[in-house]
C-alpha cells in the first residue's frame, strides 16, 4: 500500500478534554472503558490507566469501475478503507501522546453511518491509554504509543509471560468476485459442485488481506500476532463486492526479572 495519511491535529475540544484532566495536587483524573476486573488486572500487571482516548475520520469512499466477468481487487476502495482506519488510529495516538501514555489497551476499530450521510461513513478509534508504573521501553519502533485490541485480562496474561503488545496491525483487500456466465449458471443447477473461480477470489483476496497485516507485523518488528482474525463485510458495494479485514495484535517478546512458577497439580487434602 502507499504510505499513510498524515492526521490533522487534533481539534481544540479534544486538547481542552486532555488537558482538565489535570488537577492542582499534580494527580489526574482518568477515564476507561475498561471493566472493573479488567482495570484491575492492568494495575496489576504494571500499568496505570490515564484516558479514554479517541480518533475518528469521516470519509468520502470513491467509486471504482468493476468488470462483470473479472475477478479483480479494487485497488481503490482498499486504498480508501486503510487511510481511514489509519487516520482514526493516528488520531487515538495522538491524544495517548498528550497524555504521555506508553500504550493503549482494549482498542476498538469501527465503521458507522450516520442519517443525512448515505454515502459517508465514520471510522471510529476509540481505546484507554495506560502508562507503565516502572517505566521501560513500551513504545513502537518508531515512537508511538503500543496499540493492542487485547481485552485487560489478556493484556495481563501477555505481560505475565513475557510479551509486550507492539502495535495493532491490519490488512485489507476490497475485492470484487466475478459473476458466472449464463451457461454456468444453467450446468449447476440441481448439482452438488464447487464453483472455482469464487473458490479461487475469496481465496485470493484472504490471503491479500493476511500479507498485508503480516507486512505491518514485520514493519514494527514483531516476533508474532496473536488474537488474528479474518473478517468480510460487503459494505455499501453489492453483493459482488466484499471487504476482508485481517487484523490482530503484533508482539514481540522480553526478559522476566522473575520467571512464572512451573505448573503444579494441587490434590485437595481428604481428612
Amino acid at each position: 500500500m502507499t504510505d499513510q495519511p498524515t492526521p490533522a491535529p487534533l481539534p481544540p475540544a479534544a486538547m481542552t478534554r486532555l488537558a482538565s484532566t489535570s488537577r492542582p495536587d499534580g494527580s489526574a483524573l482518568f477515564t476507561s472503558d475498561l471493566s472493573v476486573n479488567e482495570f484491575a488486572l492492568v494495575k496489576e500487571c504494571g500499568f496505570t490507566p490515564v484516558g479514554l482516548v479517541m480518533g475518528t475520520s469521516m470519509y468520502h469512499v470513491g467509486i471504482q469501475v468493476q468488470r462483470w466477468n473479472q475477478s479483480q481487487e479494487l485497488s481503490v476502495l482498499t486504498q480508501a478503507m486503510y487511510s481511514a482506519r489509519e487516520l482514526a488510529m493516528a488520531r487515538m495516538e495522538a491524544e495517548a501522546d498528550a497524555l504521555a501514555a506508553d500504550g493503549i489497551v482494549g482498542v476498538r476499530l469501527e465503521m458507522l453511518s450516520h442519517a443525512g450521510a448515505g454515502d459517508v461513513m465514520e471510522f471510529l478509534a476509540v481505546g484507554t491509554a495506560v502508562k507503565s508504573a516502572t517505566g521501560g521501553g513500551w513504545r513502537t519502533p518508531k515512537g508511538r504509543p503500543f496499540t493492542s485490541e487485547l481485552s485487560g485480562q489478556d493484556f495481563w496474561t501477555l505481560v505475565r509471560t513475557g510479551h509486550m503488545p507492539v502495535a495493532m496491525v491490519l490488512g485489507c483487500c476490497v475485492y470484487h468476485v466475478a459473476h458466472q456466465s449464463m451457461r454456468q449458471a444453467l450446468t449447476n443447477i440441481g448439482q452438488n459442485v464447487e464453483l472455482p473461480q469464487y473458490t479461487q477470489a475469496l481465496y485470493d483476496a484472504r490471503e491479500l488481506a493476511m500479507t498485508r497485516m503480516q507486512a505491518e507485523a514485520t514493519d514494527v518488528r514483531a516476533d508474532g500476532v496473536v488474537g488474528a482474525r479474518v473478517v468480510s463485510s460487503s459494505h455499501v458495494w453489492g453483493e459482488h463486492a466484499v471487504e476482508f479485514l485481517a487484523i490482530g495484535t503484533a508482539v514481540r517478546a522480553f526478559p522476566l526479572e522473575t520467571p512464572l512458577p512451573s505448573p503444579t497439580m494441587v490434590l485437595p487434602v481428604v481428612p
